[in-house]
């Protein structure tokens, strides 16, 4: 459960590593998205370890990565994008 645990938090903190590198400019500070990932990661093991039981460390490994993933998604801001002026109906 330990390992699990430890896993879990090192890929939670190296996707979010890799989302804050990639999009610096759609994502708040690192200081922010690191946690995030972490906390995202640990929850998901938690939570897919409750519900598969803790004989499945790959899976519960996958159940972190995804809720890392969406964990971090969540503090994406919206692109600035030129709008294009329509006429009023």
């Amino acid at each position: 459960m330990f390992l699990e645990a430890l896993g879990s938090a090192v890929l939670g903190l190296a996707l979010a590593w890799v989302a804050a590198v990639r999009l610096p400019h759609r994502l708040p500070p690192r200081a922010l998205v690191l946690p995030t990932g972490i906390a995202g990661a640990l929850f998901g093991a938690f939570l897919t370890a409750t519900a598969l039981g803790s004989g499945n460390a790959l899976v519960i490994l996958v159940g972190a990565l995804v809720f890392a993933a969406a964990s971090v998604s969540l503090l994406l801001r919206p692109t600035k994008r030129l709008h294009s002026s329509s006429a009023p109906a």
